[in-house]
């Protein structure tokens, strides 16, 4: 039998009371966050958003985004959370909601911003909030502050100006709507009795007169755009001479000139702001400032061809998470860093094909896939040099036409967008076998 005194019995009853009032407090939040989320039958703006977010990651819509939560939508948002790992019940829940991005982010403590490394509701704030300024992260908000959040703080921080540090400093936080003006002002006087050595990490938000582009804003031909106008004003800085001046619109006239720049800088003539003009332009960092891996040496022999089809659908509900560099059978390919040959499938492996992993020290690895055959003498183990051929061009796998599917994996982690590492480096033009090392 157990005894207790009425103190104790008190205790007791006010700890279960605090814990049910916590549940209950926690519950109502989350029903308040949660109450107004679309459901099947509902229409208007809400499912509009569902929709959106649910086309803007590759699924298809039958009718678009039409606002009406049809069996149809219930249909795709099944198959979007059979992909992503969640319960398939064509509802959204909480968890849906919030990585579809259909949750406002909360507003962060500007004293415990999240760092890399670390899991939280926090970074997912942060990731949301990313997404709501146009620079989604690559596999979407799941809390993880990993490579791929780093890369879009980076594209982030290019495109508002800001130092490119990677991190979620206060200036950032600020900028991102994730910390009030107030709070930053009240860190850089806090911070200021500290040591001086603190200092740099308050970061002012007036760095205006640098402005930067993104990969993704890149302008092109027939644009009009506050992009062009920056790029025209640097064309002119580097003494180009822009028939008709500054004025934004992305003519004749504006490639000419960029061809003269390329030309004078050594770089291939495209009469574009491709990623190593824009970066020898000053609009763009340079890549390993954004955190892309670079390559020394185009991945096959020309002639070929390449475009971007980055996270476009693909049968099953996949997406395409490579660069396919179409040419004919037999094309050389080539080591694009120095690396060791980690990984390699045979013919009958059912996506793929022949393919193999090149792997660099820092860990980023390369995969190639649907090579016609490998290279004499390359097997798992092998030490390689950039620009030894590896393999050659073929259709093993699931494969229409003979091509090579590319892909980057930062560090060993997820993939990203190879084409403007490619692109940099673009040799489809180069149709003689490179010398071998």
């Amino acid at each position: 039998m157990l005894r207790i005194n009425g103190r104790i019995l008190k205790s007791v009853i006010s700890v279960v009371a605090g814990s049910v009032l916590s549940i209950a407090m926690s519950t109502t939040a989350v029903n308040a966050a949660t109450e107004s989320l679309p459901v099947l039958g509902d229409s208007g703006a809400s499912v509009i958003q569902l929709q959106e977010a649910l086309i803007s990651r590759g699924f298809t819509l039958k009718g678009g985004a039409d606002g009406v939560f049809s069996t149809t939508t219930r249909n795709t948002l099944k198959s979007f959370q059979r992909i992503v790992g969640f319960r398939a019940t064509g509802t959204v829940d909480e968890r849906t909601a919030k990585f579809l991005g259909l949750v406002a982010p909360k507003q962060l403590d500007p004293k415990a911003l999240p760092v890399a490394g670390t899991k939280s509701e926090e970074v997912w704030s942060l990731q949301q909030a990313l997404a709501n300024n146009g620079v989604p992260v690559k596999g979407g908000a799941d809390g993880v502050f990993g490579l791929a959040t780093k890369i879009a703080i980076a594209k982030f921080q290019s495109a508002k100006s800001l130092p490119i540090t990677q991190i979620l400093d206060t200036a950032t936080a600020a900028a991102l709507g994730l910390i009030s003006e107030a709070a930053v002002e009240k860190t850089v006087v806090s911070t200021g009795a500290v040591k001086a050595a603190a200092q740099p990490v308050v970061v002012s938000a007036t760095v205006t007169s640098n402005e930067m582009l993104t990969i993704d804003t890149l302008p092109t031909r027939g644009q009009r755009s506050d992009a062009v106008r920056l790029v025209q004003e640097k064309l002119i800085a580097n003494s180009i001479e822009v028939k008709g001046g500054v004025d934004a619109i992305f003519g004749l006239a504006t490639s000419i000139a960029i061809a003269s720049f390329q030309t004078s800088r050594g770089l291939k003539v495209t009469s574009a702001i491709d990623l190593p003009t824009a970066i020898a332009l000053g609009v763009l960092p340079d890549m390993a400032t954004l955190g892309i891996p670079q390559i020394s040496v185009f991945p096959s022999q020309g002639r070929c061809s390449f475009a971007d089809t980055w996270q476009q659908s693909r049968p099953g509900g996949r997406f395409h998470e490579g660069v396919d560099i179409m040419g004919v059978k037999g094309l050389a390919l080539y080591a694009v860093v120095d690396g060791t040959i980690t990984k390699m499938y045979g013919a009958d492996a059912v996506l793929s094909g022949n393919a193999l992993r090149l792997t660099a020290s820092d860990g980023t690895y390369f995969f190639y896939a649907h090579l016609d055959s490998f290279a004499p003498g390359i097997a798992v183990g092998s030490v390689v040099k950039a620009g030894q051929i590896i393999g050659y061009m073929g259709s093993t796998g699931f494969a229409g036409s003979p091509h090579l599917h590319f892909e980057v994996h930062p560090k060993g982690g997820a993939p990203v967008s190879p084409y403007p590492i490619v692109k940099a480096v673009d040799a489809c033009d180069v149709t003689d076998v490179l010398p071998q090392p």
